[in-house]
């Protein structure tokens, strides 16, 4: 008998958003390979239906919800428990700890949950006290109604153990090894910094920003992502390329080849992630043999492992790292090996797709004894 998974708490399916949208494109056509029937539960205008990406296996529902930034992912995730309560399946993938509200929904209903508990998300700078607490209470209530869990960093899963007494599953995120691709036009193969990142504080675009002259008057800087809302940093962007040639500013990209091409032909990537597991973003650039500085944090220590450069989260110290990097070449290139070797040692889709299903197929058999 064919068994049955929910996918909750992302923009759906195929979406190109963030890192818990990546995987479900990953791990979704992988489960219907393995015998699944998989719904995943998705946002009015998240996806296209005509997109090239889409697996037709998978079940696509788009429910209601308000789109802002503060409780898009509450009424998304309440709605789509709901129509999930009504159609049961044998367990439930659910994305983020802000759906743990909706949790003691699906366990009346006999539908046992993995949660993917993401980062820790009282902790960014980006959410009020609000938004902080309504994290926080979500993350007590999937640590007593969630079956089982699942951590993207073992930093994540000791700091769960210690503040709420949860044991997890460790599953990180997978990263893609691309051909070689053509270099960007108007730039030259690593001779350019880049950085990738939703324009939020913690992820070090503020100070990144401050750094980016400097950095430019050595080696040209493109710059990839927005705030997704406007506001000041996007603004301060625009700002510096205008005034600055050698500062390229080019949106959010959805194109990934285009976005891996510009990982494999980078100097230096620049990873200003704070909180949070294991990144996506990081991992994809370690796949792609890219140098990489980032900023020191036990998450990035934690994945970058000996093939890292590390700087304190302050312009200067950022310039000084990213430069130096990007004028050495034999740094580059231990950088880069070491790097893809880690890559494909531990955040591989395979590996990671594998590890869902094993965890799911063992929910599954528990609700069926």
């Amino acid at each position: 008998m064919r068994k049955s998974v929910a996918i909750i708490g992302t923009r759906g399916y195929p979406s190109y958003y963030g890192g818990f949208e990546t995987a479900v494109r990953k791990l979704a056509p992988y489960l219907v390979d393995a015998g699944w029937d998989v719904t995943v539960y998705g946002r009015d205008g998240a996806t296209k239906d005509d997109d090239p990406g889409r697996d037709l296996r998978v079940r696509s529902i788009m429910t209601r919800g308000v789109e802002s930034k503060s409780i898009s992912t509450l009424s998304y995730g309440f709605t789509a428990s709901l129509h999930a309560f009504r159609m049961k399946p044998d367990v439930a993938l659910v994305m983020n700890v802000a759906n743990g509200y909706f949790l003691p929904l699906l366990k009346v209903r006999g539908v046992r949950t993995l949660v993917n508990v993401d980062g820790i998300e009282w902790h960014r700078a980006k959410w009020g006290p609000r938004a902080k607490k309504a994290f926080r209470v979500g993350a007590r209530l999937t640590k007593w109604f969630g079956d089982e869990l699942v951590y993207d960093s073992h930093e994540i899963g000791r700091r769960w153990k210690d503040t709420f007494e949860r044991h997890g599953h460790f599953i990180p995120y997978g990263g893609d090894v691309p051909p070689e691709l053509p270099v960007e036009p108007g730039f030259t193969h690593r001779g350019y910094v880049l950085v990738v990142a939703r324009f939020v504080p913690e992820n070090t675009i503020p100070e990144f920003l401050d750094a980016a002259e400097a950095i430019s008057r050595h080696i040209p800087v493109v710059i990839v992502g927005s705030s997704g809302y406007g506001g000041p940093l996007d603004e301060q962007v625009a700002e510096l390329s205008r005034r600055h040639e050698s500062i390229t500013w080019m949106g959010h990209i959805s194109d990934d080849q285009r976005l891996l091409a510009l990982w494999q032909h980078a100097a230096v990537y620049f990873h200003g992630h704070s909180v949070g597991g294991t990144n996506p973003t990081l991992v994809q650039a370690m796949a792609t043999a890219t140098p990489i500085v980032a900023r020191d944090t036990a998450y990035n220590r934690e994945v970058l492992g000996g093939g890292g450069h590390f700087c304190a989260p302050n312009p200067a110290d950022i310039a000084e790292a990213v430069v130096a990097l990007a004028r050495d070449a034999d740094a580059q290139e231990a950088a880069s090996q070491q790097n893809f070797a880690r890559s494909r040692a531990v955040y591989t889709w395979e590996g990671v797709c594998a590890s869902y299903e094993q965890q799911l197929s063992a929910l599954a058999e528990r609700k069926m004894k």
